[in-house]
């Protein structure tokens, strides 16, 4: 028996590279393959291309100084640049603010940091994944706090962090707060300003008061390897990567041309047609999410209740294991996921359902599809057509019965 066609709904995860990223990226594999950093004439002309891309790149974010885009090769290295560094540059600060709901790439590294003496405030979430304004303003402690990280958008639900407001809170606190965001599920499929004079309508995010925006290029269809640091002309930050002069000393290491060359061309090909791309992606995901809550009994979308991507949909499936439905998928040829990918491996509850409070029956049992603008509605008709069909055939054999779950639920 054949195998059925591929449908992709993970772009969360990753995301394919598009033929005119690839196009735009071939001719630094081949003839223009040289180092930027080398001082004869072809060297010269990769690097007036890497000055070019650095350029484009920076007029995405409304910027006006390109030498505050910093390449790197992921988000995650970003995230590790920003916090590390900013942790060497300022002795006097031992405290950090994040959240309970960050990207492991965050998490994991506020987890060191404690445990080289600094003190860290993981915020909560309410059920619905909303940050509490009160909350944050109260964790501030003037003179003492040396770095917020909160992420734009959540990686597993989509849901939406107000960072323009939050990044301006801090500021009037306390001038010399330093304020990230890993912005690596929002950077293109959200107008994202990072200009001094603010953004330049209402459709933008307003960001004039981060001082750091982490993102990654593989989720917005440029290759993986290649990401970057937005850091602010004069934030403290120490280099994370040392051992050469590359990007004006602040990170050592040849940079990855072709790649960087490829993000540039995937911004600006996101730009074009941003707004058509978010309104038909919301539309199709809504669609996809009112019909499958028509058709399946005991499903919730979590964080349906917040402000969210238009792009991401988190469905908990009560009284059935996760892993389960999405072998099942998979064997119907449709790419989803349980949450992060850099989590996939472990058999623990995602710590963002947890934190969002998920009841018991339905937190192993999470699915997140994530769309991208080449998702049809053909292939959402198909999941829809498929997927109340694998619940109902697990849920019948499942070792869970409702009752059980309801008298789990009452401990």
């Amino acid at each position: 028996m054949s195998r059925p066609s591929l449908i992709y709904v993970d772009n969360n995860a990753t995301t394919c590279v598009t033929p005119e990223v690839r196009e735009a990226m071939l001719p630094y594999f081949e003839g223009l393959y040289f180092n930027p950093s080398s001082m004869y004439e072809p060297a010269m002309k990769v690097a007036e291309a890497l000055k070019t891309a650095r350029r484009e790149i920076a007029q995405q974010f409304f910027l006006e100084e390109s030498s505050e885009i910093l390449f790197t090769s992921c988000a995650t290295e970003s995230n590790n640049h920003a916090i590390f560094g900013a942790g060497q540059a300022n002795f006097s600060r031992r405290h950090i603010i994040t959240t309970q709901v960050e990207h492991p790439a965050v998490l994991e590294v506020c987890a060191e940091m404690e445990r080289r003496g600094f003190q860290v405030t993981y915020l909560p979430v309410d059920r619905h994944g909303r940050l509490d304004k009160k909350l944050f303003i109260q964790a501030l402690e003037p003179g003492k706090t040396l770095l917020v990280s909160i992420m734009h958008a959540n990686n597993e639900t989509g849901v939406v962090f107000p960072v323009g407001e939050l990044a301006r809170i801090t500021k009037e606190t306390d001038p010399e707060i330093l304020f990230h965001t890993d912005a690596t599920q929002s950077v293109t499929k959200r107008r994202i300003s990072l200009s001094e004079n603010g953004a330049p309508t209402e459709e933008w995010d307003d960001f004039r008061y981060v001082d750091m925006l982490s993102c990654s290029g593989h989720k917005f269809h440029a290759p993986k390897g290649v990401g970057l640091l937005f850091i602010r002309r004069g934030t403290p930050l120490r280099p994370y990567l040392i051992g050469g002069h590359q990007e004006s000393g602040r990170r050592g290491g040849t940079e990855n041309v072709p790649y960087i060359i490829g993000m540039a061309a995937a911004m600006k090909q996101a730009a074009a047609t941003h707004s058509a791309d978010e309104k038909r992606i919301r539309e199709l995901r809504d669609y996809f999410e009112n019909t499958l809550l028509e058709n399946v009994q005991d499903v919730e979308i979590n964080g349906q209740q917040a402000e969210r991507m238009g792009n991401t949909t988190n469905i908990s499936c009560h009284f059935i294991e996760g892993e389960s439905i999405l072998y099942e998928l998979s064997a119907e040829g449709i790419c989803a996921s349980s949450g992060s990918a850099c989590t996939s491996g472990s058999l623990d509850p995602s710590h963002v359902l947890r934190a969002m409070k998920v009841p018991f029956s339905a937190v192993h049992g999470s699915i997140r599809f994530s769309f991208s603008r080449f998702t049809t509605k053909e292939e959402v008709d198909r999941i829809l057509e498929v997927f109340p069909r694998i619940i109902e055939r697990l849920r019948k054999a499942s070792p869970y019965s409702r009752e059980n779950a309801v008298k789990e639920l009452k401990k």
